[in-house]
């Protein structure tokens, strides 16, 4: 992610370590932290919800009854109000800056964006979408990653109009995270599908099935559903169709495989379910932004 001109025309850098540069609107406050030096344990907490996302460089995470993680660039982190941080920066240096933005989002937003799909994206086991009362670490997708872009822009923006803007993408930002969160729970091994309803049982003859060929009409089937209510209800509490879903479970599967350097491009896509190779080469491109090969080399190099 790119931070604007904006910001570095306006910033201050005043400390080495977690130097903060804040922009508060009515409901949301961004700050943006850049670390100059390594340092540890370096304590930071919010009076709100907060979804942290890493810009630059590395942080080693220490989170209550957690084990310490590597939080990198191109992942986010969600956390509840009061959730106290301790962070390390191992790599930080003046050549080399850490980088790192936090969105404390006011709880009441929240509840209203909650209460608006509550109505709107009713889930298929009757459950309400909720706050997230536990810290979520995830990889972003296409999707997050354009909003959080769009929004360092309009919170570093002179527009008068801006309070409208970031409202606006806030809502979006809250729903995506949400469905990223159920998906997240519903590729959970330890989910019953007696327990958990339907689309856990869906989810869960996908990820057993991944080599086999899926189809709309088979799943629909499992989860007891017309087609059309199917899959209306799998984009509402997955975020993404049917078919992206098992075509993001397949790529998983392969990017696994293929850090065997003895397999063939041509055994893998098969074991997982694609029935031809261009298919498989346009959809793992389009998710990993290299071809099955190129990936394959690099996996070579790095191990």
């Amino acid at each position: 992610m790119q931070l604007s001109k904006s910001f570095y025309k306006n910033r201050k850098l005043e400390l080495l370590v977690e130097n903060q540069t804040s922009y508060t609107l009515n409901n949301a406050a961004l700050h943006i932290f850049e670390t100059h030096k390594q340092a540890e344990l370096v304590p930071l907490q919010f009076d709100q919800p907060v979804l942290a996302s890493m810009l630059r460089g590395k942080k080693v995470m220490h989170l209550r009854e957690q084990h310490h993680f590597d939080f990198l660039p191109g992942e986010s982190l969600i956390l509840p109000a009061n959730e106290l941080m301790c962070i390390d920066f191992p790599e930080a240096e003046e050549s080399n800056p850490t980088r790192c933005l936090a969105m404390a989002i006011d709880e009441h937003k929240i509840k209203q964006v909650v209460q608006l799909m509550n109505e709107t994206l009713p889930k298929a086991d009757g459950k309400e979408w909720g706050l997230m009362d536990y810290n979520f670490h995830f990889t972003n997708d296409e999707g997050i990653y354009q909003i959080l872009q769009r929004l360092l822009f309009l919170f570093t923006e002179n527009h008068p109009s801006k309070d409208f803007f970031v409202d606006n993408m806030l809502q979006e930002l809250i729903v995506r995270v949400l469905q990223t969160n159920n998906k997240k729970i519903y590729n959970q091994k330890n989910l019953t599908p007696h327990n958990d309803g339907r689309m856990a049982l869906v989810i869960q003859y996908i990820g057993d099935n991944l080599s086999q060929s899926l189809s709309i009409e088979q799943l629909s089937k499992k989860a007891c559903m017309s087609s059309s209510n199917f899959y209306r209800v799998f984009k509402n509490e997955m975020g993404l169709s049917p078919i992206d879903f098992i075509n993001t479970e397949r790529i998983k599967r392969a990017v696994r495989l293929l850090q065997d350097p003895a397999r063939k491009v041509k055994d893998v896509y098969m074991e997982c379910g694609f029935e031809s190779r261009s298919y498989f080469n346009r959809v793992f491109k389009k998710l990993k932004k290299t071809s099955p090969s190129r990936y394959q080399e690099q996996s070579k190099l790095v191990n």
